[in-house]
């Protein structure tokens, strides 16, 4: 039983205790791998909070619950797409689609189980955010075909993964927008930078098989690229307080993300095949520093 449970799954004995359909159906969505839903809803947050209305409790927990929803239908698609890349490789092999044991129509059927939780999130939102969270589909429909087409498929999903914060901005307002953008492009390279650390573990299988990477591109020089692409973040994080808020206090909201970044650069391990899976996975925590830096900044004064 615990041979049909990826290699990366947070919580095998749980999903290990479940019958053998609702297991495949919770790997098939990440429901064993948190990391990838709150890295999806971190974003939402800051541009929520950063938007400078407080908490806003309810319509967080609405975007926590898009969140998780939208990440799984996004890993169901995913799935349904590379099924034939997937038995190539040795980690994900075992993927309920790939290893046949569940078939692609009831991979679709779950996926549209999981896009209504999204439209059903989509309408509590205001329709400028609605149209915000439409706009994203067809990058996210494009995503799978991208590791197929380019060595830096991390960039694209740099875009879709972090749109949440156009998002959470949207839903409680609508100017000063060279800020918000500002945000999204820093998230976008955040995203890079994590995601080539985590593309480390699948190198020499990603190779043999033909899929691109920006970890394979970048070769030797993969810490000097995340080092790259996480100040890139930090720099246009950093422009984005300073537009809301021309202050030094606001800058300083980011020096406790700056370190954890740094850190992440500093112990990253590209020899150890655990070391890149624990860097990726702390991000859950960047992504909370981040997001009490939009809070603070954000609600200041407010």
């Amino acid at each position: 039983m615990n041979d049909e449970i990826v290699p990366d799954s947070e919580h095998r004995g749980l999903i290990a205790r479940l019958p053998q359909l609702p297991r495949d159906l919770a790997q098939l969505a990440r429901f064993d791998r948190p990391i990838g839903w709150w890295l999806l809803f971190w974003p939402c947050a800051w541009g929520l909070w950063l938007s400078g209305q407080g908490f806003q409790w309810q319509l967080l927990g609405w975007l926590l619950l898009g969140s998780i929803a939208m990440r799984g239908a996004g890993c169901v698609y995913n799935d349904i797409v590379d099924a034939d890349l997937d038995r190539k490789v040795a980690r994900t092999a075992v993927r309920p689609v790939a290893s046949g044991r569940v078939s692609k129509r009831t991979a679709w059927i779950w996926l549209l189980l999981l896009c209504a939780i999204g439209l059903a999130v989509l309408f509590q939102l205001r329709w400028e955010a609605q149209l915000v969270a439409l706009a994203s589909l067809a990058m996210v429909a494009a995503y799978p075909f991208m590791k197929r087409i380019t060595w830096w498929p991390q960039a694209w999903l740099g875009l879709v993964f972090t749109w949440g914060a156009l998002v959470g901005w949207a839903a409680i307002r609508s100017d000063n927008l060279a800020a918000i953008a500002a945000l999204y492009a820093g998230a976008a390279f955040w995203v890079i930078g994590f995601d080539t650390i985590y593309a480390l573990q699948d190198r020499e299988d990603d190779a043999m098989v033909g899929i691109k990477s920006s970890a394979l591109k970048l070769g030797n020089s993969v810490k000097a690229g995340v080092a790259l692409f996480y100040t890139c973040a930090i720099v246009l994080w950093a422009l984005a307080m300073w537009l809301l808020r021309a202050d030094l206090i606001a800058l300083l909201t980011l020096v406790p993300i700056a370190l954890h970044l740094a850190w992440q650069v500093l112990t990253l391990d590209t020899d150890d095949p655990e070391n890149p899976l624990e860097r990726f996975r702390s991000n859950r925590w960047a992504g909370a520093l981040m997001a009490a830096a939009c809070f603070i900044v954000g609600n200041a004064g407010a």
